[in-house]
Parts: structure tokens; C-alpha cells; sequence
């Protein structure tokens, strides 16, 4: 006879305990805090219960929940902004409903319009009078440089919006990029140097010459040649492009679980490319989909040839 599985039932004292402390959690990190967070504070409790909580804690309006990559985050609610809309009609409480549904990534206004079946003026109006009270803000989109989206003015909004660490005033920082590209590579061959001058087994050599993704992040910023603040997700964009450069290659291995929060971890190492191009491959010319239409006089011609020009110059 199969044994019978036992169902805890949480009193309703451990239900208030959970939620009074995962909204310490959240004011204690004021950018809002991941379920690992929780699952790590309070392993006692299961997913369905913490999801039970979370739920909870969104229909009192207690926490809001925002996207920031592939990872949800619970931030705790400003309690200012309930009695800065206090005194707003009902289309202004809808408007600002809209708004916030919206999280860090916002909204365009012409969707709010779309959104609220309102005129463009009243929306136009109704805008306006939430940013003077301060409640929500414009955000300037890489994506469009005369598009802004709004969102509330406690959020911060997400890289898709901003770009991240590659852009400055909506311009792309190609230079600070290939700094940090051939930063990146540089640590990679060095520990692969390292590794190779150790003496040991091919295996362990091997093994030594990868780095986490977390620790060319910590050599970057023990560089000190960002003057923005990079995450581990910047660095790994840079990674990538190393990857695509056929520069870099990706492993990803089984992390610690729980007790950081990263079920896996992505590891990388710098390599040699098996077959060295030829001088004619390098050229625009070995790469050329139309080169047997290219000739002089012709539609396609050599001495017209934009990508040559540039080419020879570089």
C-alpha cells in the first residue's frame, strides 16, 4: 500500500509571517528582490506558498512586480503616490493604472490612447498633470530617439529602454565598448597562458584556462576604466560578441543552487582559430556575394566599390 503524502497546512500566523518578511526583504533592497532571495531567507516555505504570498501582497497593492531580463522582481509600492493621486478624477486614477501596468519598460502615449479610449488632447492633458505632481516620468527610447515612453517616477527604467551601459544620451559608446572587448579577450589569454605554464595534466590545464562571467567582471572593475557601473549581464554582452568574433568560446556548468541563486554558471576561455584566413579572404573581395559581376564600367566596379574604400583605409 502506497504511503500517503502528507499536506502541511500553514496557519494562518506563518501566512502573515511570510508576507510581513518578504516585505522587509523588499526594504531592505530597495531595488526589489528575486524569489531565489526569498527561497534563500526562508528555504522552510515551498514555491506554491511564496507565490501564494507574492499574490497576496500584489492584490493589497503592497509590492509591485516589474521584468527585468528573464527574471521577475518584487518591489515594494510608494505609499506617496496613492495620496499624490488621491485628488485626480477617475479618468487620472485610470491613466496612472495604465501607467503602472506598464513597469520599467513604459509605455508610448499613443498606447496609453489606445489603452484608455480617450482624445489625444485629454490624454495629452492628463499626462501632464501626473508628471507635475511628480508621480510618473518620460523616458527617452534608444529604440526611437523622438519616441518617449512613461512610467512611474520611482522606477527605474529597463535597459531595453536605456541601453544599458553602452549608451550616453541615446548616443552608442562604440569606443568604450571595443575598450572593453579587447579588455575582456586580453584576461581571457592570460589565464589560458597561465594555465598552459603550470606544468599540469592537458584536462586540468584546460579546466584552469576557463573564467566565470563573474570573474571578468571583477577584473574589469578592479580596471577601473568604466566610469558607469557594469553588471555581470554587461560583461557577458561582451563575452557574446567575443564568441561571434570566433575569439571565445562558452561553457555552462551546474552552479550552486540555492545557496547563491544561480542553478548554472557560464564559463569562458579564449582560443585559436583552427584555419588562419588567407590575405585574399580578408579582403572585401573573398567575402563578396556579386564578385563574379564586379568589373570595370560595370554596375558593380572595383573602383566604385564602397566596402574596398573603406577597406584600404582602415
Amino acid at each position: 500500500m502506497a504511503a500517503q503524502e502528507i499536506q502541511i497546512k500553514r496557519e494562518p500566523m506563518e501566512e502573515a509571517e511570510l508576507d510581513n518578511r518578504i516585505i522587509e526583504l523588499c526594504s531592505e533592497i530597495p531595488k526589489g528582490i528575486t524569489d531565489a532571495v526569498i527561497q534563500n531567507d526562508m528555504p522552510q516555505f515551498s514555491p506554491q506558498e511564496r507565490v501564494m504570498a507574492i499574490n497576496r501582497l500584489l492584490s493589497t497593492n503592497k509590492v509591485c512586480l516589474l521584468k527585468s531580463g528573464s527574471q521577475l522582481i518584487y518591489k515594494l509600492k510608494d505609499p506617496d503616490v496613492g495620496n499624490k493621486t488621491k485628488g485626480g478624477d477617475t479618468q487620472e486614477q485610470i491613466m496612472y493604472q495604465i501607467i503602472e501596468d506598464a513597469g520599467n519598460k513604459g509605455i508610448w502615449i499613443r498606447d496609453i490612447r489606445t489603452k484608455s479610449n480617450l482624445p489625444m488632447t485629454a490624454v495629452n492633458k492628463l499626462v501632464k498633470s501626473l508628471e507635475s505632481k511628480k508621480v510618473i516620468k518620460a523616458v527617452k527610447s534608444v529604440s526611437a530617439s523622438k519616441k518617449k515612453v512613461y512610467m512611474l517616477a520611482s522606477l527605474e527604467p529597463d535597459r531595453s529602454v536605456t541601453g544599458g551601459a553602452w549608451y550616453s544620451d541615446q548616443d552608442f559608446e562604440s569606443e568604450f565598448v571595443e575598450v572593453l572587448n579587447q579588455q575582456c579577450f586580453n584576461y581571457l589569454e592570460q589565464r589560458v597562458k597561465l594555465a598552459r605554464e603550470s606544468n599540469s595534466e592537458p584536462m586540468t590545464q584546460r579546466n584552469a584556462s576557463f573564467a566565470s562571467s563573474s570573474d571578468v567582471w571583477k577584473f574589469i572593475t578592479e580596471l577601473g576604466i568604466s566610469k558607469v557601473s557594469l553588471a555581470v549581464e554587461d560583461i557577458e554582452t561582451i563575452l557574446d560578441t567575443l564568441i561571434y568574433d570566433g575569439k571565445v568560446e562558452k561553457s555552462i556548468v551546474a552552479g550552486g543552487g540555492a545557496a547563491d541563486g544561480e542553478s548554472q554558471v557560464k564559463l569562458y576561455r579564449a582560443i585559436t582559430p583552427v584555419i588562419i584566413n588567407t590575405g585574399l579572404m580578408r579582403s572585401p573581395c573573398g567575402v563578396c556575394p556579386v564578385f563574379r559581376e564586379c568589373h570595370e564600367a560595370g554596375i558593380v566596379s572595383p573602383s566604385t566599390c564602397l566596402y574596398m574604400k573603406d577597406w584600404l583605409d582602415a
